[in-house]
C-alpha cells in the first residue's frame, strides 16, 4: 500500500519571496522614519514659541500647514507612481522630508521654520502612496491585511523613537538638535535604489496600457468617474474622519500636558511613548482581525471603543491614570482603525490609479486634520476651556462620522490585485 503524502500548508511568513520582503521593508522603514520626522514637532511647539516669541496658536499653524501640504505631495507622488513606477517617487520623498527637517533646525526666524516645516509636508505626503502601493501590490493576499497593519502601525514606532529622543536628548541638544536628527532617513534611499524591484502587477499593467493604447494619463480625474465615484467619496469621508480622530487624540496631547498640567519633558514623553508603543504592538492584532473578519469590522470595533476611553485620561489630574488610559487608547483611537489604510485603500482601486487614489483619499483627510490643532488650540486658549474638553469633542465627533462612512463602504478582504486596465 503506497504511503499517502500529507502536504501541510506553509506558514504565512514563508510564502513571500525575498523580493516581496525587500519591498515591504523599504516601505516600512520609509514610513517609520517619516513618522519620526513629523511627530517630533508636537514636543517642540512650546520651546519654539518661547524662542521666537510667537503665540502657541501661531506654532500650531506650522503643524497645520505641514498636514495640508501632505495632499500636494501625495497627489504628485501618486501620479508619478502610477506613471513611472513606485521606486523613484519613494526615493524622492524620503530625501525631501529628511533634508527639510534638517534645514529647519537652522532656522534664524520663525518664518524660516514655517517655510521648511511646511515643505516637509510635501515629502511626508509623497512617501505614503508610493510606499503603500509598493508594499501592498507585492504582498500575498493571505496576510496582506496583517502586514499592511504592521506597516501602518510603524507610525507608532516612529513616534516611540521621537518620544524617546525628546525625553532623553532634549535637555542636551535642544529643539534644533532634534530636528537635525531628521537627516538620518536619507540613507534609506541607497537601499531602495539598489535592492527594491517594481511590483510585477504594476509592470504588467503599464505594458497592457501601452499595448492597447489605453494609457491613463490623468489618474486623479479617473477616480471620479461614475463607476468608482461613490467608492472614492466614501474613502475620502472615511479618511477625513480618521484624521480628525487622530489629531484630536494625539496632535496636541504633549501641549496639553505641558500647558494645562505643567509637566516636565520626561513626564510628557512617557505616556506618549507608551501610547505609540501600544499603537505599534496592537497593529498585529488588528491586522490579524482584518484578515479573519474583514477590513470593515477591524475598523468599526476600535472606533466604537475609542469614545469611552478618552475621558479616563483627559478628565483627571492623576498622572498614573493619564499614562495607563492614554497608553490603552493606543490600541483603539491611537491605532486600531488607523492601521487598516494601506491594504484597505489599495484594494478599493484598480492598479492604474491605485497610488493616486490611495494618496489623494488618504491625504485629503489631512486638510481636515490640519484644522484640528488650530480649532482645539483656539478653544483651549481663547475660550479658556483648556485642551481636555475640545479634545474629547473632536474625538467623539470624528468617531461617529467614521463609523457612518465605513458602513457605507465596501468590504475588500480577499481581493486580488490584478493588472487589468479598468478606468481607461
Amino acid at each position: 500500500m503506497a504511503a499517502v503524502e500529507i502536504i501541510k500548508p506553509i506558514p504565512w511568513w514563508k510564502e513571500p519571496t525575498k523580493d516581496q520582503w525587500t519591498a515591504w521593508v523599504a516601505a516600512w522603514l520609509g514610513w517609520t522614519l517619516d513618522a519620526f520626522d513629523f511627530t517630533i514637532f508636537p514636543f517642540l511647539m512650546v520651546p519654539i514659541a518661547k524662542e521666537f516669541d510667537v503665540s502657541l496658536t501661531g506654532v500650531a499653524f506650522v503643524f497645520t500647514l505641514t498636514l495640508w501640504m501632505r495632499l500636494l505631495g501625495a497627489t504628485a507622488a501618486g501620479w508619478l507612481s502610477d506613471r513611472m513606477g513606485r521606486k523613484t517617487p519613494l526615493m524622492i520623498s524620503i530625501g525631501w522630508y529628511s533634508v527639510c527637517n534638517f534645514i529647519a533646525g537652522f532656522s534664524p526666524s520663525f518664518l524660516f521654520l514655517l517655510v521648511f516645516r511646511t515643505l516637509l509636508g510635501i515629502g511626508m505626503g509623497a512617501e505614503w502612496p508610493a510606499g503603500a502601493a509598493l508594499a501592498m501590490e507585492t504582498w500575498p493576499i493571505r496576510s496582506r491585511g496583517f502586514m499592511g497593519a504592521i506597516l501602518q502601525g510603524s507610525w507608532g514606532l516612529g513616534a516611540v523613537l521621537s518620544s524617546a529622543a525628546y525625553g532623553l536628548l532634549y535637555d542636551s541638544i535642544g529643539w534644533r538638535g532634534l530636528l537635525w536628527m531628521g537627516i538620518l532617513p536619507a540613507f534609506l534611499i541607497i537601499y531602495v535604489r539598489f535592492f527594491v524591484k517594481e511590483p510585477p502587477v504594476w509592470v504588467e499593467n503599464r505594458r497592457i496600457q501601452r499595448a492597447q493604447h489605453r494609457e491613463v494619463r490623468l489618474p486623479l480625474f479617473s477616480i471620479f468617474k461614475r463607476q468608482v465615484l461613490v467608492n472614492t467619496l466614501t474613502a475620502c469621508w472615511f479618511m477625513a474622519s480618521a484624521f480628525v480622530i487622530g489629531y484630536s487624540i494625539g496632535g496636541l496631547f504633549p501641549t496639553y500636558l505641558q500647558k494645562d498640567l505643567g509637566l516636565s519633558a520626561g513626564y510628557v514623553a512617557l505616556p506618549t511613548l507608551l501610547q505609540s508603543l501600544v499603537f505599534f504592538l496592537s497593529s498585529a492584532l488588528w491586522g490579524f482581525m482584518a484578515d479573519r473578519v474583514g477590513r470593515r469590522w477591524a475598523i468599526l470595533v476600535p472606533a466604537l471603543l475609542t469614545i469611552p476611553v478618552a475621558p479616563f485620561y483627559l478628565m483627571t489630574g492623576n498622572y498614573a491614570m493619564i499614562v495607563v488610559f492614554f497608553a490603552l487608547q493606543g490600541a483603539f483611537g491611537g491605532g486600531g482603525m488607523h492601521v487598516q489604510y494601506p491594504h484597505y485603500l489599495a484594494e478599493r482601486f484598480p492598479t492604474e490609479v491605485r497610488a493616486t487614489a490611495s494618496g489623494f483619499c488618504y491625504h485629503q483627510g489631512a486638510i481636515f486634520g490640519g484644522f484640528v490643532p488650530l480649532v482645539l488650540t483656539y478653544l483651549a486658549t481663547t475660550w479658556n476651556l483648556g485642551f481636555a474638553i475640545p479634545m474629547i469633542i473632536g474625538t467623539t465627533v470624528g468617531c461617529a462620522s467614521l463609523i457612518v462612512a465605513v458602513l457605507l463602504s465596501p468590504e475588500t478582504r480577499g481581493k486580488e490585485l490584478v493588472a487589468d486596465v479598468v478606468l481607461a
